[in-house]
């Protein structure tokens, strides 16, 4: 049992892999998320990925749970259902043992899933634990179909944005302050977001906020928090200007026909 707030990541990797590297019906254990763009700090949690045979992912979660709380109590557990990825199942534990931002958050995939977060030019140099055979492989990028994908969002964005720009406006002038904003970070700033990091870092295109910082300029990055702090109901109204005009210049130069994508 770990003694309070010393639990490490390295003796929960270890604990994990003893645990599930004997067992038939897995085949790897790896690590993504910051561990892959070499951005561990003091603050990074645990991002694990486990393949499975497709009838053993009960089991296989049943095996985690009782080599963490080998180590330490699980004070909470929380599921996050992926429905857009059939064959993926995620969960987070937070151990008592330890910081509360080493979370671990478990990914089980089954051996059939089409998607493992394996591509190296999208999720970074993945770390593996175990990797039986060497059967687990990373898939050949396509950037033919982000390409598409990406024009096809930008065509979206473009629509959403002609269509719904003006409920911000709208609530603005009904002094509805609240809708305004919520309007203005769902409506402006998210799908400004999206276009910027198709401009410059397309394969992380539809990360939202993750790792913006180290992806976007800094300038770019500097003007998108001057954008996203309003401290108050009069700034709302130019910052909102600003966004839809930087929003309409991003929309025109990404969906030029000769734009071409760094990927």
């Amino acid at each position: 049992m770990g003694n309070p707030l010393t639990l490490g990541r390295e003796t929960i990797i270890q604990t994990l892999v003893d645990s599930l590297e004997p067992l038939n019906y897995t085949y790897a254990l790896y690590e993504g998320g910051a561990v892959a763009f070499g951005r561990i700090d003091d603050w990074s949690d645990i991002d694990l990925y486990l393949v499975v045979d497709d009838d053993k992912v009960d089991d296989a979660f049943a095996v985690v749970e009782r080599a963490l709380k080998s180590l330490s109590p699980i004070e909470q557990k929380y599921e996050i259902k992926l429905p857009q990825w059939p064959g993926l199942y995620q969960f987070f534990y937070r151990l008592r043992d330890t910081t509360e931002y080493l979370l671990i958050d478990f990914v089980v995939a089954t051996f059939s899933s089409k998607e493992k977060f394996l591509e190296p030019k999208t999720h970074g140099d993945i770390v593996f634990y175990f990797n039986k055979n060497d059967i687990i492989k990373a898939p050949q990028f396509d950037g033919d179909a982000l390409v598409r994908r990406l024009h096809d969002r930008c065509v979206n964005l473009q629509g959403r944005a002609s269509m719904f720009n003006k409920f911000v406006q709208k609530e603005i002038n009904r002094r509805n302050y609240l809708e305004a904003i919520d309007a203005y970070f769902a409506l402006i700033l998210g799908p400004l977001v999206e276009l910027l990091r198709q401009k410059y870092y397309p394969l992380h295109h539809d990360f939202k906020m993750h790792y913006i910082r180290y992806e976007l300029p800094a300038d770019v990055v500097s003007r998108l928090e001057t954008l996203y702090f309003v401290k108050d109901p009069g700034e709302l109204q130019g910052k909102y200007d600003e966004a839809t005009k930087w929003l309409h210049e991003v929309i025109s130069e990404v969906g030029d026909v000769k734009h071409e994508y760094r990927l």
